[in-house]
């Protein structure tokens, strides 16, 4: 069975597995006829803590990330998306899609990007497992 999907969130942070997963979801949602919702998310953990208690400094931050959004968004355009959107969250990547942004934007379909670990690293969990595991939602995980 091959089903249409709706309306598609892809999550996007610049990694490789990423844009693979924002290509392919660029693909989806032309092959669907589908809303493409692009969202990435600000990593608390990636700033000290002054910086994390500073508004003006998480405000940059945001803002800048907003702005290289729309470049997402533009690229979607220009590849013969209609319906196309960004959303920013914040806080732990994977929790941030499964609690926050999913329940907001109600997508039927998440497509996230996973690299290919070998080795140790392999064992150990992953945002793209996480998401996998916990979305209520259909999960396609690309793998670069």
């Amino acid at each position: 069975m091959d089903k249409d999907f709706k309306k598609i969130l892809v999550g996007v942070d610049d990694s490789e597995d990423a844009l693979a997963a924002f290509r392919y979801a660029i693909h989806r949602a032309k092959a669907d006829d589908a809303e493409l919702i692009i969202a990435s998310v600000l990593e608390s953990d990636e700033m000290n803590v002054y910086q994390a208690l500073t508004k003006d400094y998480v405000h940059g931050e945001r803002a800048e990330l907003a702005e290289h959004l729309n470049k997402y968004v533009e690229l979607a355009e220009k590849a013969g998306i209609k319906n196309v959107r960004a959303v920013i969250g914040e806080g732990d990547a994977g929790e941030t899609i499964i609690k926050q942004i999913i329940p907001k934007v109600d997508p039927d379909l998440l497509i996230i990007g996973a690299m290919a670990k070998k080795g140790i690293a392999r064992h150990f969990g992953s945002q793209a497992a996480y998401m996998a595991k916990y979305a209520e939602i259909s999960v396609l995980v690309v793998r670069n």
